[in-house]
């Protein structure tokens, strides 16, 4: 989890149109260290979007202009302009503004907005000392409103969240079902995050976090088979879990995927589908693709 500190910081700001800083925060989002910088973007009054990233240290402005230049050209990555700022709670400062995500029945809001949630929803409470993974990004987002469809059908009892990130979709299964789910990560910083979000929203009961790759664990093989997996990750590691996953499934389970490219799609599909899956929903949001599929006999 990232700290507070109360030193001098720095901000690199853009102005653009918003699906251009869509792409330039998703993709600073997979690139920067979320330990070191955080990015945002909001609306302005005269119509265009501001982007924001706000770093512990002053940025590599090179590195971060060709950044910006992959998402949206040179004419943005010109634009870019950064600057120092004094002493103040930066992470707080920058994400306080981010507002509640609606995916479903699901809402994920910082503290700032956990009086102001809409009535027969269910929060996820993401603290304002975390970078990423709020629930703005188009995959987080669509694993939430693709399971919170799979709920209206089915009640799952047997959960995984693979590559869980900051918790949110373990959490979100947890509190809809009060059941129990298993989440892994391999990064040690990620689990951190995870425990912490989970004891933050009260789900310290139903939700337990482990660190490890893939199903290799002791953890993994005491709780499967698997009725549900959802793994937000990418399309190689995907490819390479397919048939490890597809070992740990009841039949019939379900299985939500992403962190995907639309041109990722096809191949993500043929894996899983090699594994006996079948495709029963995609789509796409905010140029990521959501994956929903179930397990039957080969």
């Amino acid at each position: 989890m990232i700290k507070a500190h109360n030193a001098a910081t720095y901000v690199a700001r853009l102005a653009t149109d918003e699906g251009a800083a869509r792409r330039i925060a998703d993709l600073l989002a997979e690139v920067l260290d979320p330990m070191s910088a955080v990015c945002g973007t909001t609306a302005r009054r005269d119509g265009k979007w501001q982007v924001e990233v706000h770093f512990r240290a002053a940025p590599d402005l090179a590195r971060l202009r060709a950044l910006v230049a992959v998402a949206a050209g040179q004419a943005a990555a010109a634009s870019l302009a950064v600057e120092k700022l004094a002493a103040r709670d930066w992470v707080k400062d920058s994400l306080a503004g981010l507002p509640p995500v609606e995916a479903g029945r699901f809402v994920v809001h910082g503290a700032h907005d956990r009086a102001r949630l809409p009535q027969n929803c269910i929060g996820i409470e993401i603290e304002a000392a975390q970078a990423f993974g709020t629930g703005h990004h188009g995959t987080t987002r669509g694993c939430l409103i693709a399971l919170d469809a799979l709920l209206r059908r089915r009640r799952p009892r047997h959960i995984l969240d693979l590559g869980t990130g900051t918790g949110v979709l373990a959490i979100a299964a947890a509190k809809a079902l009060q059941t129990r789910v298993l989440a892994i990560d391999v990064d040690r910083r990620a689990v951190r995050t995870a425990r912490d979000n989970v004891r933050a929203n009260a789900a310290g009961a139903l939700v337990d976090v482990v660190q490890a790759a893939g199903l290799r664990t002791a953890a993994a093989r005491a709780r499967a088979p698997f009725d549900l997996v959802m793994a937000n990750i990418l399309l190689n590691p995907l490819q390479r879990l397919a048939a490890p996953i597809a070992r740990q499934l009841m039949p019939n389970a379900a299985v939500v995927l992403s962190g995907l490219l639309p041109a990722h799609r096809n191949a993500a599909v043929a894996a899983f589908k090699s594994q006996g899956l079948v495709l029963e929903r995609s789509f796409v949001l905010d140029g990521w693709v959501t994956l929903a599929m179930v397990a039957r006999a080969v």
